[in-house]
């Protein structure tokens, strides 16, 4: 099915479960990017689909959804890039990498799985990996309301679930090579983290609540 049909499907099933409000679209480059964000719930990938209106779309989704009735059909319309969670998949990097040099828009979740607490938990160091090595900036895409939880409550009462996607300001990251470089990428991954954390009310901050870096970009928004 094509990623058009697909998106207005998604776009039209949306409508009807959930009230969604999207904030700072301005934020995003039309060029080539890296949109990062929070992995609260199972519609995540559905809702940034709702919201984003382009088709050069770069995105890694778990192998084991290759097969699934409904996110198997969003991954192939969007020619996903099928990776596994549990190892190192090379081949899968290779791929994103082949694709980003080619231009578009890389969308990925830091964290890597959905959240069991409904907050952030710690970023993995591969998208701090991919900025550096491609160039593409980083824009922070917070989400909330998206969690499973809450959605089939209301879905279960019949009401719509409110949904919201906060876009921040776009940044790049730099990753030296040489002595150092796995802490300078634990560092731009926290760094990404924080700015998606400041984004999110208090109780999504999770493991980055009380991260030094998060003080400092809160205290710069209300400078």
């Amino acid at each position: 099915m094509k990623y058009r049909t697909v998106r207005s499907i998604v776009r039209f099933i949306m409508n009807l479960i959930a009230r969604v409000e999207v904030h700072g679209m301005e934020n995003l480059p039309r060029g080539n990017f890296i949109l990062a964000s929070n992995h609260l719930g199972r519609l995540d990938t559905a809702i940034l689909l709702y919201v984003l209106d382009r088709e050069d779309i770069i995105m890694p989704i778990a192998e084991k959804y290759k097969d699934h009735p409904l996110y198997g059909m969003l991954g192939r319309s969007i020619n996903a890039v099928w990776l596994n969670r549990f190892e190192a998949d090379y081949a899968a990097l290779r791929e994103i990498l082949k694709r980003m040099e080619q231009g578009g828009m890389m969308v990925i979740a830091p964290e890597g799985t959905r959240s069991k607490t409904e907050a952030l938990q710690e970023g993995k160091m591969g998208v701090a990996f991919l900025a550096s090595k491609s160039g593409y900036p980083v824009v922070p895409v917070a989400l909330t309301g998206t969690e499973d939880r809450g959605v089939v409550e209301n879905l279960k009462h019949l009401r719509r679930t409110k949904i919201t996607a906060n876009a921040g300001r776009p940044f790049y990251v730099e990753i030296p090579n040489g002595r150092g470089r796995e802490q300078a990428m634990r560092e731009a991954t926290d760094e990404i983290m924080c700015h998606l954390a400041a984004l999110l009310p208090e109780k999504y901050r999770g493991v980055y609540a009380d991260h030094p870096r998060l003080t400092e970009i809160l205290k710069q928004q209300v400078q």
